[in-house]
């Protein structure tokens, strides 16, 4: 994705200028910027590649061109279905890309993780591994635990998704159903070394938690995953919920030898794009603050605490001097709420969602621009990154006849600001480092 060729000035073009925030920080997630530099040497033996996630093809496509020309590559990687960016002109395939679904899993996904682990049997110790994961990987890298069916994945997945729960509780319950995630890919792969290059996309930036921690070892339990299932009633197979209460579906645990001499490196997080993104701010006589990349939490009340912020600046200028320009990143969740039989689902994503609970809280608040977006390009499931609120989205929304309040209660962020025309649509960026968000306050 690019950016356009002009530099929107924050007091004539404010949405243009948070644009050109968003675009500053999905450059930097790029995988090229960050991977040159924790590439190591080529092995005596292979050197086999395999990955996941919405990053996983651009990933390969780096290595491809880092990796020196007469020294062997092969592999395979799953990213998601229109996440595979156009092949370099004269970059020779080394490494097969398949897609996959997500954010619930699909036979193609299965297959994917069948053949992925397929290519670390015979392996040796002179020969290297390595793992391109970025997020997105817990659904496309799925391998049902033993008495789980395909099926049932995609079911516990979707009430995860729908619950609330935040990522590192989802992805403790994927680790523990799965044969291929919470440190087992790793294991599977001795006694080869294992080098992963990873692309954060948790608050946090905790390994174990990215795609659910394919090659690292996971600190979580049986017990844990249990005690999350049924936090938030969500049922599995009598069989498989007894091996999680004998804690026979257990994970790789940190200290195990599977993983010495193992490495792990970030290639880029959400504080990078972050700071990216203040960079331009500041570079155009703005002042800049990141107030966190680990926000998490109810994507409207996020919005409500932020449109608290921004009011006490454009008001009181407090605790901020403006104009300014206020970031944020994180991973926050969305609860989707029961409708009536019959009322058709709402549509959008946290990143819209915010938008409603900010625009909502912001009243109209003249001088507040604000722009939210999902870093790779989808806000949940549909083809918009995120949205913008404006002083007059609540006044232009009410001349339709659109109550702000309906709409949340529907969870329909996207419905809303596609009547407005204030969807920001990118398509994929084939990188993924998170929710981004960024008011602008004159």
């Amino acid at each position: 994705m690019r950016s356009s060729l002009f530099s929107p000035s924050p007091d004539g073009d404010p949405r243009g200028f948070l644009t050109e925030l968003y675009l500053a920080a999905v450059r930097r997630a790029q995988p090229r910027e960050g991977m040159a530099r924790h590439l190591p040497a080529p092995p005596q033996g292979r050197t086999v590649v395999l990955g996941a996630g919405k990053a996983a093809a651009s990933m390969a496509h780096a290595l491809e061109a880092l990796w020196p020309a007469r020294a062997p590559l092969s592999g395979l990687v799953v990213t998601r279905y229109q996440h595979v960016p156009p092949r370099p002109a004269g970059l020779p395939e080394r490494v097969e890309v398949v897609e996959a679904a997500h954010p619930v899993p699909d036979a193609a996904g299965l297959a994917a993780a069948e053949r992925i682990l397929a290519l670390t049997r015979g392996l040796t110790a002179d020969d290297l591994v390595l793992c391109l994961i970025s997020g997105g990987g817990s659904a496309l890298l799925t391998l049902p635990a033993q008495g789980l069916t395909l099926a049932d994945k995609q079911r516990v997945n979707r009430e995860l998704l729908e619950s609330g729960a935040h990522i590192g509780e989802m992805n403790c319950v994927r680790k523990h159903l799965s044969r291929i995630k919470g440190g087992r890919l790793a294991a599977a792969c001795a006694p080869a070394r294992v080098v992963t290059l990873t692309i954060s996309d948790v608050p946090g930036d905790d390994p174990s938690i990215i795609a659910s921690g394919p090659t690292v070892p996971d600190p979580t339990t049986c017990a844990d995953a249990l005690a999350i299932l049924d936090r938030y009633r969500i049922s599995v197979p009598a069989a498989v919920r007894a091996a999680l209460e004998a804690g026979q579906l257990e994970t790789p645990k940190p200290g195990e030898v599977a993983f010495a001499g193992h490495a792990v490196h970030l290639i880029a997080t959400p504080q990078q794009s972050l700071e990216a993104a203040a960079d331009v701010a500041r570079a155009a006589g703005l002042k800049a603050y990141i107030l966190s990349d680990e926000i998490e939490g109810e994507s409207r009340e996020v919005g409500k605490v932020h449109a608290a912020l921004a009011r006490a600046v454009a008001r009181k200028g407090q605790p901020f001097e403006r104009p300014c320009v206020i970031l944020s990143g994180g991973e926050t969740t969305v609860t989707v709420r029961p409708q009536p039989a019959g009322t058709p689902r709402g549509r959008g994503g946290r990143a819209g969602e915010f938008c409603l609970g900010l625009a909502q809280a912001l009243q109209g608040q003249p001088g507040v621009w604000a722009l939210a977006a999902d870093t790779d390009g989808i806000d949940g499931v549909h083809d918009n990154a995120g949205a913008v609120v404006a002083p007059d989205t609540l006044a232009r929304a009410q001349a339709l006849g659109l109550r702000v309040e309906r709409f949340l209660d529907r969870n329909d962020a996207y419905g809303y600001f596609q009547a407005l025309g204030d969807l920001v649509i990118t398509g994929p960026t084939h990188t993924n480092v998170n929710d981004f968000r960024a008011i602008l306050i004159l």
